[in-house]
């Protein structure tokens, strides 16, 4: 008896012990979240619009400033821009994707680990994407704007290599941030509460990213660039971007350091965080 149409187009079910790729995981775990977030239509618009206007009012802040003065830390207030949305926009896209690692303490002390350990899945993904929000999008929709607009306005002579520059700058920094995020997650399996601790580094980090770096002290410019590169976000790559000279530690050439950093951010990070998931022994100690 001849096959059927439909049972002749049917595709060989896929081999059960073949293994999923990485890719494969992240492709399902995100886009889980995200369309169970983009369901709900009208709350995912309300939480938008919220960053929208957090966004918003934290530049009003470094407008307020400037229409004191004429310069902050050497830089008009559309070069102060092209900082700010620079560093709003590679903060928004390490938030989006790595933001929830900074709370595994909460994530320890109830015990949830453990049902993810077991789990065929990379720890580190899980734990990203646990809680993966939304909301998030509208940080890194203004940042984006902002980056752009700005960039036009503070007179961005535009070559093959700046332009290169200004496509990597934000995916470095959003890199840069990502590494931040996950060494703070690993601190919290040696600290009892860390998150607060944790927090000092990846959003105070992310407010010195978004400030015109020449406004810190020598020390304070020190360790936001050697030893918590925020300076290399945006500030830096902004004065490569714009020619503009640098003050000292921070030199024009810096903004191209970057990539370089967020390399050496996660190769620490990885090892932290596997070292901290091997000390782990459980909720109960």
């Amino acid at each position: 008896m001849a096959e059927t149409p439909s049972r002749a187009r049917r595709a060989p079910d896929p081999d059960p012990d073949r293994p999923v790729s990485t890719a494969r995981m992240v492709a399902t775990l995100y886009g889980s979240r995200l369309r169970s977030q983009a369901s709900f239509r009208t709350s995912f618009l309300a939480d938008v619009l919220g960053q929208v206007l957090i966004v918003g009012t934290e530049f009003l802040e470094l407008w307020v400033i400037l229409s004191q003065v004429s310069t902050l830390g050497g830089m008009t207030l559309p070069q102060v821009a092209v900082v700010y949305g620079l560093g709003a926009l590679a903060f928004g896209i390490g938030d989006l994707f790595f933001g929830e690692i900074d709370g595994l303490s909460a994530t320890i002390k109830s015990g949830t680990l453990e049902t993810l350990l077991i789990r065929p899945v990379p720890m580190l993904l899980q734990i990203s994407s646990l809680d993966l929000s939304l909301r998030r999008i509208g940080r890194i929709v203004v940042g984006l704007a902002m980056y752009v607009v700005a960039l036009g306005i503070a007179g961005f002579d535009p070559t093959a290599a700046t332009l290169v520059l200004a496509v990597i700058a934000p995916l470095a920094g959003a890199a840069i941030f990502g590494a931040l995020f996950t060494l703070a997650g690993a601190m919290q399996f040696w600290l009892v509460d860390g998150r607060e601790f944790a927090n000092a580094f990846t959003y105070g980090g992310n407010y010195v990213a978004t400030t015109p770096g020449a406004v810190f002290a020598l020390p304070m410019r020190a360790f936001f660039t050697f030893v918590i590169p925020a300076t290399l976000i945006a500030y830096a790559p902004t004065l490569a971007l714009l020619e503009l000279p640098g003050p000292a530690l921070i030199p024009t050439g810096a903004g191209w350091l970057g990539a370089p950093a967020a390399v050496l951010a996660w190769i620490l990070a990885a090892l932290l965080w596997r070292a901290g998931i091997r000390r782990y022994t459980g909720a109960g100690g």
